[in-house]
């Protein structure tokens, strides 16, 4: 499972777009320019670029309310995301959505949502129609630990490992639903057990590794585009901040978070990148400089943008 030099620039360029957005995001919060709350993704980069890499650009992924990271790697305008952020006209919905519920069907993204596991029967459904098309598409559908022990999430594997559906359901396990402990909500050590019960492989894997993260879900994605259905992956990773903006985060110690910084997904990606292929330094310096500028752009671009008028107030909200 070669990967090109070109297909692990991208990636480490998908990484560097996530974190240095998700901190524009945090300072603009922090001078109340952004409305509502942020669930923001630092630290999780290498779970949402690893799984998105594995798929075909007309393939399907759900979100969650924790959705940049996922949105980014898919392929989004980082323009039209900022300028949602900031309620303008321009976002991809025109304002009226924001951060949690940020949809790009061009790019094959069904929608970030603000329901805990709002996600899965969405997924589960897009990979039902998939079938029914025969269409060849595969859905990817992240989610969180929290999710896991939601109706929900087991009537759509049920479903999924009943029918064969080309899905991989990937659960993105950061160590706490908001701030409770998996260990004091989930009855299974492993969330991926859980897919014994529905007749599908279950895999773990380092979240912060993005070559694992690669190569499980490429399996896992060829697996179902050949008609062999569903595989729960569950991604052990961590984030750096708070739940949302609003979280103090007096539920773990900063001891723990320093030593997950250690683990920071794009220093071991630049380690490997570094180690194993001719990729140089001055190369990966060259594309955090690109970065920096698209994101001073996107920003650019969503506050010069026009706010939505009082008299189209209704208009786009309801289908």
């Amino acid at each position: 499972m070669e990967l090109s030099k070109e297909k692990l620039l991208w990636m480490y360029q998908k990484m560097v777009e996530i974190r240095q957005f998700e901190l524009k995001v945090d300072e603009l919060f922090k001078k109340n320019m952004i409305w509502g709350t942020c669930h923001l993704y630092v630290g999780e980069e290498a779970t949402a670029v690893g799984a998105c890499a594995a798929l075909n650009p007309d393939d399907y992924i759900t979100s969650t309310h924790r959705g940049h990271g996922h949105t980014i790697a898919k392929g989004a305008d980082i323009k039209k995301m900022m300028a949602e952020l900031l309620g303008k006209e321009t976002g991809y919905c025109k304002g009226r959505g924001g951060s949690m519920h940020i949809v790009d069907v061009s790019t094959g993204n069904l929608g970030a949502n603000g329901i805990v596991a709002g996600g899965i029967p969405i997924a589960t459904g897009a990979a039902l129609a998939s079938k029914l098309k025969k269409d060849n598409k595969v859905t990817i559908c992240f989610f969180g630990d929290g999710a896991a022990n939601e109706g929900v999430f087991h009537e759509s594997l049920n479903m999924a490992g009943l029918w064969k559906l080309p899905v991989v359901y990937i659960c993105e396990n950061n160590l706490y639903g908001m701030s409770n402990p998996v260990s004091k909500s989930t009855a299974v050590k492993d969330i991926a057990q859980r897919a014994e019960s529905y007749n599908m492989p279950g895999v773990i894997v380092d979240g912060n590794d993005i070559v694992e993260v690669y190569k499980a879900v490429k399996e896992a994605v060829d697996r179902a585009r050949r008609g062999e259905g569903a595989t729960l992956i569950e991604s052990k990773t961590y984030r750096w901040l708070g739940h949302s903006k609003s979280d103090p985060r007096v539920y773990r110690t900063r001891e723990e978070e320093e030593e997950w910084k250690k683990k920071d997904p794009i220093k071991r990606f630049e380690k490997y990148l570094e180690e194993t292929t001719d990729i140089t330094k001055d190369e990966l310096e060259e594309i955090n400089k690109k970065v920096e500028q698209e994101i001073e752009e996107a920003y650019q671009f969503a506050i010069n943008s026009p706010d939505p008028r009082v008299e189209d107030l209704a208009k786009y909200v309801y289908a």
